[in-house]
């Protein structure tokens, strides 16, 4: 079974009618064995920054010679990214064989609990040390919350998000975030507002938890090239992300290893220096080229925007940016946009391939009533090109607003 095959057959089980539960997820991973019941995890959940903070540790885990899973959502450009051991995609082969093996014991699981299935099985086979484990949404109820305690939880910045489903003020999310607590496991949380942390203190307490907060890293040097800084007084760690939340991110990975230590896990400080400096994360604010300058993000929220911006805004201090862009109708745009309008010399718009999109010339006339040029393209191949011929060779362009469009615009550059 090819990839495209075997990921046609998994889109069909769409999330259409099926209550959040972990009923389903349960009944099939048991009739394959349980291979989650094998294997060692560190679970993460969050409303932002999950996959960089997962891609981070996992980086680092492998570097100390740990045989690391990654499970992440969603992916840029093929749905193997989704399951990797030491940064390397499941070979299309296995994917195959695993999702014809998982079918053939599936019932009524939606998408993401079949993916989930086959990610276990995957990283039981590939025999992992550990597995970093990102959530999909929420997390009490997330599919991924199968698990038993895992080696540490993580919870990444929080932020509203999914209110329909998770709640409508950030305490709500974060109680359903904190779902994946189990009794007698560490919290390593992002530095949060005072009503998390409340929340997170007592949630703790009354799990016998620990929790470790993370605190300020100190910023030496920042730009293109990425960040230094240093945390607690050890250091000087070097990441190539771009954003002052990444180097906030680095600092949750460094209280996570520092977890993981404590618990008799055997991760040198060579190897942290190491995984940080060789960790990549795709499609997020991502330098993919020069002359002009090409920055991919995939944010699609309001708080993704915020962080986006002041990234750029710190990197383009002098100098305006050209905007290439699209967003699903169901999300604030008005929010979301708003960071990026001061920033902004003119933006191009795009329709997203999906049948939630917000059409590219609705979103342009938004943008002109707001002051700003804007102009709707037929395709992001035509927008990339308008993109670049507007920017020149000493400007710069932001495609941002969907992980998907991102994928496709990777994969026009020549980068997958």
């Amino acid at each position: 079974m090819t990839e495209r095959e075997a990921e046609e057959l998994i889109r069909r089980r769409a999330w259409t009618g099926r209550k959040p539960g972990l009923e389903r997820i349960r009944r099939l991973l048991g009739r394959l064995g349980d291979p989650q019941k094998r294997l060692k995890f560190v679970h993460i959940a969050g409303s932002n920054g999950k996959g960089s903070t997962a891609a981070m540790l996992a980086s680092v885990l492998t570097q100390a010679g740990l045989k690391t899973g990654l499970y992440t959502s969603p992916h840029l450009w093929s749905i193997r990214e989704r399951f990797q051991v030491d940064g390397a995609p499941i070979p299309e082969e296995a994917f195959g064989a695993l999702t014809e093996r998982v079918l053939e014991q599936a019932e009524d699981e939606t998408e993401f609990e079949l993916m989930t299935a086959i990610g276990m099985v995957w990283f039981l086979e590939a025999e992992c040390d550990i597995v970093v484990l990102e959530t999909g949404l929420g997390g009490r109820l997330d599919s991924t919350n199968v698990i038993d305690a895992p080696e540490a939880v993580v919870i990444t910045r929080i932020g509203l998000e999914h209110t329909e489903l998770l709640g409508d003020t950030l305490v709500k999310i974060a109680t359903e975030k904190a779902g994946i607590m189990k009794e007698g496991c560490y919290v390593v949380l992002y530095e949060q507002g005072c009503s998390i942390y409340s929340l997170f203190e007592y949630l703790c307490h009354t799990y016998y938890s620990g929790l470790a907060l993370t605190v300020n890293p100190e910023v030496l040097s920042s730009g293109l090239e990425g960040q230094s800084f240093t945390y607690r007084d050890k250091g000087p760690y070097h990441i190539p992300l771009l954003g002052e939340h990444q180097v906030r991110n680095a600092a949750v990975v460094l209280e996570t290893v520092n977890v993981l230590q404590w618990r008799g896990w055997d991760i040198p400080e060579e190897a942290v220096l190491r995984g940080l400096e060789r960790a990549r994360w795709p499609g997020r604010m991502e330098l993919v080229r020069r002359s002009p300058d090409v920055i991919l993000d995939g944010g699609h929220n309001p708080q993704c925007m915020e962080a986006l911006a002041g990234a750029l805004g710190e990197l383009y201090p002098e100098r305006k940016l050209v905007f290439l862009t699209g967003v699903l109708a169901d999300k604030d745009h008005t929010a979301m946009m708003g960071p990026l309008l001061p920033l902004a010399r003119e933006f191009f718009t795009l329709t997203p391939d999906s049948p939630r999109a917000l059409p590219a010339g609705a979103l342009a006339g938004c943008l002109e009533g707001q002051g700003v040029k804007a102009a709707p393209c037929g395709g992001l191949r035509e927008g990339l090109d308008r993109a670049l011929e507007s920017a020149g060779p000493d400007g710069a362009v932001c495609v941002c607003g969907s992980l998907y469009m991102i994928g496709e615009a990777r994969h026009l550059l020549g980068l997958c």
